[in-house]
């Protein structure tokens, strides 16, 4: 069986395109080879700035010969019917067959598609491939309709096999597929033939080009973190860049060069951010000051002078950035320092957060409120946390945040140590953005905490409030993000948020900006009416509006059924994070039928410890003595049309495991009132283990609908009892099985 080998030589292809577009063409080719009828082994794809490239091993020489049956109509059908089944199957009609059939002779077609060269296959399909390639940005050049990335130089596709190796004939817009490829531009410009996959990567490395990707990363980061520890320093990592960088250079050269004494009093994060976003350069960081001393580049050039001339190019270049960096740098630190960040929060009225929420500075107020109202909560001193939420986002009208938006937050802690405040209010500002992702670090700092908590749940109420919703796989606000930042918030930090109360404060808040804003927007346009008595109605209509907020009723302003969806929605989120901790969704929802579901922290202790008895074999015997009472008394009570629901009497026993299940309840229900009452769910889990003996032996000894009313009355009763019993832990009928 043949290998094949296709490589597509152009101009330079952006890095952040590269790895989506040699899946497409491993895609592509292989799907497109495998409808025509060949199979393959493997295949693999590879990407460099300059060319993509697959290797297809084991492919098949040739496509089978196929054969084909149709049936068709009926011998006495109508002409028409006989025209359409003839072009349908491209025969005449002295090549069908009549054949007997349930409904008299019917015409029958038999079909034979002969099978094709792999060449001819292949050809097709890579012309195909080309055509239709899915570049999210192309281009078309000189006189011709082909479109691609950049300018398609040449193509390289050919079969190989112990006999040698065949160019497979195929030409599209004037190029036609050949044995050569050329190696790195300036290095080792001319052309080589090529008869396979070793080959062609053996000759691109002597032409000063490596095919691999992950080889190119591997070269870059082996050789750059060898040069910092040759100097006694370390290099910061970025795997993002990396990546990126990788996919600008076919041959990579790692050149390490100097930051200026003037700029390396800046923060690292500012030096890291410059460099990474202006230059594609690594930081390189002294491991004792962790100071950014140096830079890293790579270069896509081998020089006599060893870099020495690119070095001074890029540091020209670097100064004149970082020049940029530390003039907004000084500006805002004159700013924090002298003004306490005041300009910059005024500033934010006139930023609008959402066109229907009001302003940044409205928003930042309501998250002072409610991170007032969380405090006490995680432990938080309430002064400190309104007064962190209040500067936490002064940061955004910075100019350095304003020059690099990835560095708000960071920038907020620099400048609010400046101004001279308190280390946890610096801290929040920083850190009230996170978790940002499910692998994110979680604040515990009872400050930052508190806020996190407040700019979390003012988002999503604020967007429930205005019914932007996430829909199916759309969440442009990326509520759930922070839905399960607020469950990551309080389960790591112990936090005992009753989330309904919460809730409803923060929802309030929201309507009042909603409405204040509504008003606004009112007024600007009765000012803008030219009619008088048009002008004088708006003005009595918005009359309406003139609420006095500290007198109304909250209640009359919350709608309970969104304020109940977005419980539910906090509910979701929570039984996805649960069941990737493998916790199954029924014992999920088991906890979740019980009082005080809105306190996650509550939700989760309950999950933990019902699954982890569940697990174990009291629990799995328990379960089904449970749901065994609990189907025996459903019916009884279905049948009879009562309630069993009264006390049983310990006088109607008729035999010892009676006697036994009603000692084993009464210990049973105390102990686990009491657990439950002090949020130990383990003790009331362990307490219901004690039940499945005494359980077992009662159906085993008993018949529950004996013929004795009074027993059978007293003994569903019991049944009622010990429903009951399991139920203080949870809804144990929601368990599947």
């Amino acid at each position: 069986m043949p290998d094949l080998l296709i490589e597509l030589f152009s101009e330079e292809i952006p890095a952040r395109m590269q790895a989506r577009a040699g899946a497409d063409l491993k895609k592509l080719v292989t799907d497109g080879l495998v409808e025509a009828g060949l199979t393959y082994g493997s295949a693999q794809a590879f990407t460099t700035p300059r060319r993509l490239a697959l290797t297809v091993e084991g492919l098949s020489t040739e496509s089978p010969t196929v054969t084909e049956e149709r049936k068709g109509p009926r011998v006495d059908a109508p002409e028409k019917a006989l025209a359409g089944f003839l072009r349908a199957t491209g025969l005449t009609k002295e090549q069908l067959e009549a054949r007997d059939d349930k409904k008299g002779q019917v015409w029958f077609a038999k079909m034979t598609k002969e099978g094709r060269p792999a060449a001819e296959i292949t050809g097709e399909v890579l012309e195909a491939t080309i055509r239709a390639f899915p570049w999210p940005k192309s281009m078309r050049w000189g006189a011709g309709t082909l479109r691609w990335v950049r300018p398609l130089h040449s193509v390289l596709c050919i079969l190989s096999d112990e006999a040698g190796a065949e160019v497979v004939p195929m030409e599209i817009e004037g190029i036609a597929a050949g044995n050569t490829t050329c190696g790195h531009r300036f290095l080792a410009p001319d052309a080589f033939s090529v008869t396979g996959f070793d080959d062609y990567v053996a000759g691109l490395k002597r032409a000063n080009v490596i095919l691999d990707p992950a080889e190119r990363a591997e070269t870059i980061w082996h050789d750059a973190t060898n040069m910092a520890f040759a100097q006694g320093l370390e290099l910061v990592e970025d795997k993002g860049l990396l990546a990126e960088v990788a996919g600008l250079v076919e041959w990579p050269v790692v050149l390490m060069g100097d930051i200026a004494e003037d700029f390396l009093g800046l923060p690292p994060e500012v030096l890291k951010t410059s460099m990474k976003e202006h230059q594609k350069f690594f930081s390189v960081r002294n491991p004792k000051t962790g100071r950014i001393e140096k830079f890293v580049t790579v270069a896509n050039m081998v020089t006599e002078d060893d870099g020495a001339t690119i070095l001074a190019g890029n540091q020209k270049v670097l100064f004149a950035r970082l020049s940029d960096a530390k003039f907004f740098w000084e500006n805002d630190l004159r700013v924090a320092q002298k003004e306490q960040m005041a300009p910059w929060l005024a500033s934010l009225d006139n930023v609008t957060f959402h066109n229907k929420l009001g302003s940044q500075k409205a928003r930042i107020d309501r998250i002072a409120a409610l991170s007032k109202e969380i405090a006490p909560l995680v432990g938080a001193d309430p002064e400190a946390a309104e007064k962190a939420a209040q500067v936490a986002k002064a940061d955004l009208s910075s100019e350095m945040v304003y020059e690099f938006p990835e560095l708000q937050g960071i920038m907020g802690r620099y400048y609010a140590e400046a101004a001279g405040l308190p280390a946890d209010v610096a801290a929040a500002a920083e850190e009230h953005y996170s978790p940002l992702g499910p692998s994110d670090d979680v604040p515990t700092a009872p400050v930052s905490v508190a806020v996190a908590l407040a700019d979390k749940l003012d988002t999503l109420t604020g967007f429930w409030a205005i019914d932007e919703k996430p829909t199916g796989s759309k969440d442009p606000f990326a509520l759930r993000r922070a839905a399960l930042g607020v469950i990551r918030l309080v389960r790591d930090n112990s936090a005992v948020l009753e989330l309904e109360t919460v809730l409803h404060g923060a929802f309030f808040a929201c309507f009042k900006d909603i409405v204040q804003n509504r008003v606004a927007h009112a007024e600007h346009e009765i000012e803008d009416l030219s009619d008088s008595n048009a002008k004088q109605v708006a003005a009595d209509n918005l009359a309406a509006f003139d609420i006095d907020w500290e007198l109304v009723d909250r209640k009359e302003y919350i709608n309970e059924g969104e304020l109940k969806d977005l419980l539910s929605f906090f509910h979701d989120r929570l039984k996805v994070h649960l069941r990737d901790e493998g916790i199954r969704h029924d014992v999920i929802d088991a906890c979740l039928a019980m009082p005080g579901n809105d306190d996650l922290l509550l939700l989760v202790k309950r999950a933990e410890a019902l699954a982890d008895f569940l697990k174990s074999e009291d629990g799995e015997n328990l379960l089904q003595g449970f749901k065994r009472a609990n189907n025996i008394l459903t019916q009884a009570e279905e049948a009879d049309g009562v309630s069993y629901e009264y006390g049983p009497d310990r006088k109607f026993s008729e035999t010892d495991e009676e006697r036994a299940l009603f000692d084993a309840l009464d210990q049973a229900e105390g102990a686990i009132s009491s657990a439950i009452e002090t949020e130990d769910f383990a003790s009331p889990m362990a307490s219901m283990a004690s039940l499945r003996a005494p359980i077992d032996a009662f159906f085993e000894a008993v018949q529950v609908n004996t013929d004795n009313q009074i027993v059978r009355r007293n003994r569903l009763n019991l049944l009622h009892r010990i429903r009951e019993t399991c139920l203080k832990a949870a809804d144990l009928t929601r368990i599947e099985g």
